[in-house]
């Protein structure tokens, strides 16, 4: 009898694999999230608690709810939603009505993510799609900013905070001057640098005890943060250099020029959200191009449009609609970075006949 022939097993690629999936890659991206959320609760108190717990909680509970209407397995356990809540919170003002971060977080799930397929479908970050239509709803409660390191601001919530549904957020002003009667002015570094050129402290920017959205906080906390998730290889670092690196040289060659009305590098690099936005928001692997090259022209493209909103446009910060405006342009950008073809050779053109 002749042995039996050894059969011969068949599969697609990809044939190299990692341990790492989906739902790993995105619990470690919370591990790495949650030290800028304790560093934003300790300098706004218990009202970004609150903050953070009710856009994670409708974001989650948005997703939940699609997939079963939809007859889906539910989606949750992937981390993506709890994610995207956390973002979206650490983008919005401390005093934030609850009702409000609840309809942003709703509104971001659902047109964000859920009404284009899921993870790994949708064209832009939802937690920007949700700051983004917070911004336009939600005008007067989105530049109204509070202390930071106020005392009392672990037993007693900022006034606006739990503003009933519908209704016209609580003025702030007695609470303030009552917490911070030492000539607190309600004004951001970068509405500070815009109107009155007047750049903050390095120092200040860099502990994040500055007036500000919840995720203003220590950009060296948030770097620290992107440096665990790149030593995990869970993060491209080639992105958030491109976003810091054509941020810095762009702001620096306009500081180069005029100092006193241009913003330097640094206070570039760590004021407003591009700390957040780059290390966070603009890598997400959804919204990136696929090519090599093209994630340096991404990040680039992010950076160059920051500087030029934060600049020249209406708004204060420019990192929402620049990494927005990167998501749209993603798949452009992919296209025309493919790597050539091993063997491939450019056809000449035909010349014109005499």
């Amino acid at each position: 009898m002749t042995a039996p022939r050894p059969k011969a097993e068949l599969r697609s690629s990809p044939h190299l694999r990692q341990p790492m999936s989906v739902d790993m890659i995105m619990r470690h991206v919370v591990y790495a999230l949650l030290p800028v959320c304790a560093y934003s609760v300790y300098q706004f108190g218990i009202s970004t608690l609150a903050l953070l717990v009710v856009c994670t909680v409708v974001c989650v509970g948005t997703e939940h709810f699609f997939c079963r209407f939809m007859g889906r397995a539910s989606t949750i356990n992937d981390w993506s939603a709890v994610i995207t809540g956390l973002l979206l919170a650490l983008t919005l003002p401390p005093a934030f009505p609850l009702w409000m971060a609840a309809v942003a977080s709703f509104f971001g799930m659902s047109v964000g993510k859920v009404f284009f397929g899921g993870l790994g479908y949708n064209v832009m970050n939802p937690a920007l799609v949700g700051r983004a239509f917070a911004q336009a709803a939600f005008t007067v409660p989105m530049t109204t900013w509070s202390p930071s390191m106020a005392p009392g601001r672990f037993t007693e919530f900022i006034p606006s905070t739990l503003t009933p549904p519908f209704q016209i957020p609580t003025p702030i002003g007695e609470w303030v001057a009552r917490v911070a009667p030492d000539g607190f002015t309600g004004a951001t570094p970068l509405a500070l640098m815009k109107f009155e050129h007047i750049q903050t402290d390095t120092v200040q920017l860099l502990t994040g005890t500055v007036v500000g959205s919840a995720g203003e906080t220590s950009a060296l906390l948030i770097f620290v943060c992107g440096l665990y998730l790149i030593a995990r290889k869970m993060m491209d670092w080639r992105i958030t250099a491109g976003v810091l690196g054509s941020a810095a040289a762009l702001s620096g060659i306009f500081y180069l020029v005029n100092p006193e009305i241009y913003p330097s590098p640094l206070f570039t690099l760590f004021s407003g959200g591009l700390m957040l936005g780059a290390v966070f928001m603009a890598t997400d692997m959804v919204g990136s191009p696929e090519t090599r090259k093209g994630v340096w022209v991404y990040g680039a493209l992010i950076g160059v449009l920051t500087v030029i909103i934060r600049l020249w446009g209406g708004l204060n910060e420019g990192v929402m609609y620049a990494i927005l405006l990167g998501n749209a342009m993603s798949p452009l950008i992919s296209k025309f970075t493919q790597p050539r073809r091993y063997g491939h050779v450019k056809a000449k053109k035909k010349e014109a006949p005499a």
